[in-house]
C-alpha cells in the first residue's frame, strides 16, 4: 500500500518541527501511523522523531502518537481480576538514572494484592531496562499477550514487552530498537498497555509534564494516577526521591488534577546516599540488586526509596490511607518475605517454561543468599 502522504509532505512536517512549530493531534497521529506502517524512508521517520523531541511534545502531539499506537500496533486483553489492573512506570529521558526501583515497587504492590499490569522497554538511555532485568530473573520477556493475561490473573502480576513483535506485532519493537535516544515514544509508547489499566503511577522526566500527563492519562481512560517527578540536586529522576523534593500531579477521579510535594524527612526517611541509589553497571548486578532487596538485604537507602515509591501504588489503590502509611507497610511486606514470594510466582507463571524460568532465579539467587 502506498503511503498517503508523499515524502514531500512529510519533510514539510519535519520542517514545522525544526521551526518549533506544533501539530495538532490529528496529523500527529497521521505521522506517526506512517512511521508504525514503514512508509516513510527510515531517515524520514528518524528525522521527525529527533524534530519532535527538539521541539518538546505537546499533550496533543503525545495523544496523537497514542491514538496512532493502540489503535494499530498493541494487542488487547483484558484480565479477570478481583480489583481493577494497575500499572507503574517510568518514561525515562531523567538526568539521574537509578536502579530498577518501579520495577521491584511493582512487586512489593503485587505483593499487597493490587493486580499489577506492567508495560516496559529494553534499556534506551540507561544500562538495564525492566525488561532487561526481569528476563535476567527467570521471566519470559517473549511470551505471548495471553501468557501475560494468565500470569497477571495467577500470580496478581504480569508485564508486557513493549518491544516485542508477541505485544506490538507492526512496528514499535523495530523503531524502539533504532534509536537511542529520549522521544516522544517513551510518553506514548508507555501507555499503550494491552491491559488498558484504569489506575497507575507514571514517572516523568520534567516538570512541566505534571501540567498534563495526568489531563492526558485521564482523557484515554485513567480514572485515578499518580504523576510523579523527583528531585536529585540539579538532577530529576522519574520517580519519588529520597535524595530530594517530590512532585507530584494527582488525577482524581472526579478528573480534577491536584498538585503537592514532599521532602523524604515528611515520610519519616532519612534522605538516602546518592551513590546507591544509581544504577549498576550491568544487568546481574541490577537483579542481584533486586533480589537482596525483596529478601530484606539490601542497603537501607535502597529499600527506603523502594518502599517510596511502592508506597504511591498501596495510596493510590486506597491499600494506604496516606504515602507515608504505604511506604511503611512496603517495608513490612519486604521483611515478612511476601514481596519476595511474590517475585517467584512471577516467574512460575510468566513463561513458557516455568521450570526453567525458576531455575534461572535459584541459580542467581544462590549468589547473594
Amino acid at each position: 500500500m502506498e503511503s498517503s502522504v508523499s515524502m514531500k509532505d512529510y519533510g514539510q512536517v519535519i520542517t514545522k518541527l525544526i521551526n518549533k512549530e506544533s501539530l495538532t493531534k490529528s496529523v500527529s497521529k497521521e505521522m506517526f501511523m506512517e512511521i508504525l506502517t514503514d512508509k516513510q524512508t527510515a531517515m524520514q521517520q528518524g528525522a521527525f522523531l529527533a524534530a519532535l523531541s527538539a521541539k518538546g511534545a505537546t499533550p496533543e502531539e503525545v495523544a496523537g502518537s497514542f491514538e496512532a499506537i493502540y489503535e494499530v500496533d498493541t494487542l488487547k486483553v483484558d484480565p479477570v481480576t478481583e480489583f481493577p489492573v494497575v500499572d507503574n512506570c517510568g518514561t525515562g529521558m531523567d538526568t539521574f538514572k537509578t536502579f530498577n526501583i518501579s520495577t521491584i515497587a511493582s512487586i512489593i504492590a503485587a505483593a499487597a494484592g493490587i493486580p499489577m499490569a506492567k508495560h516496559g522497554s529494553r534499556a534506551l538511555t540507561s544500562v538495564c531496562g525492566t525488561i532487561d532485568v526481569l528476563e535476567a530473573l527467570g521471566i519470559d520477556m517473549n511470551s505471548s499477550v495471553d501468557v501475560v493475561k494468565e500470569s497477571i490473573e495467577k500470580a496478581g502480576i504480569g508485564i508486557f514487552n513493549g518491544m516485542s513483535p508477541e505485544v506490538h506485532p507492526m512496528a514499535l519493537g523495530r523503531i524502539l530498537s533504532q534509536i537511542s535516544f529520549g522521544s516522544v515514544l517513551n510518553i506514548s509508547a508507555s501507555l499503550a498497555n494491552p491491559a488498558l489499566p484504569k489506575y497507575g503511577v507514571r514517572g516523568v522526566y520534567s516538570k512541566e509534564m505534571l501540567d498534563f500527563i495526568p489531563q492526558l492519562m485521564g482523557e484515554i481512560g485513567y480514572q485515578r494516577a499518580l504523576v510523579v517527578y523527583g528531585e536529585v540536586g540539579d538532577q530529576c529522576m522519574d520517580e519519588a526521591s529520597t535524595l530530594g523534593t517530590t512532585y507530584i500531579a494527582e488525577l482524581k477521579e472526579d478528573k480534577t488534577v491536584e498538585n503537592y510535594s514532599f521532602n523524604p524527612q515528611d515520610m519519616g526517611i532519612t534522605p538516602g546516599i546518592v551513590d546507591e541509589i544509581r544504577t549498576f553497571d550491568s544487568v546481574e548486578e541490577s537483579a542481584l540488586c533486586i533480589i537482596r532487596l525483596l529478601n530484606g538485604k539490601e542497603t537501607r537507602s535502597r529499600e527506603d526509596i523502594v518502599a517510596l515509591n511502592a508506597g504511591l501504588i498501596l495510596y493510590l489503590r486506597d491499600k494506604a490511607s496516606s504515602i507515608r502509611e504505604g511506604y511503611e507497610l512496603s517495608r513490612e511486606l519486604i521483611h515478612n518475605g511476601k514481596a519476595w514470594d511474590k517475585l517467584k510466582s512471577w516467574v512460575k507463571y510468566q513463561n513458557r517454561d516455568g521450570i526453567q524460568g525458576m531455575a534461572t532465579l535459584e541459580k542467581l539467587a544462590e549468589k547473594v543468599l
